[in-house]
């Protein structure tokens, strides 16, 4: 049992020199919803606790992160979440684009997947309850409305 435990250790030791390539923090960006969309305060800041450190160059990344091996999947989930949608590049999308992403992020808050059930674990001011999902669901309406008035 000893051996085993100093196994694990050195094994843990060893994987912490393994990058994780975090996606990298970019503060300045223009082309943000939040900064180019009047949102109110209430969804931009449950936007921000929700969906910002995944579908954001704003990402917050805690201490856990840089811990081998959660930070293989901080690094992974926040790449995917940038891929699929990044509100940091948001005004770079044609009106048809965001009309497409907002129906989506309707979906997603109609079917409880997003946040990620992993995420909100950890990160409770991020949890949706249901007045939240209502709020924010009417905001995509409105907005997904607007785009084309």
């Amino acid at each position: 049992m000893k051996k085993l435990l100093i196994i694990l250790v050195a094994l843990f030791v060893v994987i912490q020199f393994i990058p994780a390539n975090l996606p990298e923090v970019t503060v300045n960006n223009p082309d943000d919803l939040l900064k180019t969309t009047t949102v109110p305060d209430n969804i931009a800041q449950k936007l921000r606790a929700s969906c910002y450190d995944c579908h954001s160059n704003e990402t917050v990344y805690p201490w856990y992160s840089y811990l081998a091996p959660v930070s293989f999947l901080v690094s992974r989930d926040t790449r995917e979440g940038r891929k699929k949608l990044n509100f940091s590049e948001w005004n770079k999308l044609s009106k048809v684009k965001k009309a497409k992403f907002l129906d989506e992020i309707n979906d997603e808050l109609e079917e409880g997947e997003m946040p990620m059930k992993i995420y909100t674990v950890i990160h409770r001011n991020a949890v949706l309850n249901d007045q939240d999902i209502k709020a924010l669901q009417n905001w995509v309406d409105d907005y997904a409305e607007s785009l084309f008035e």
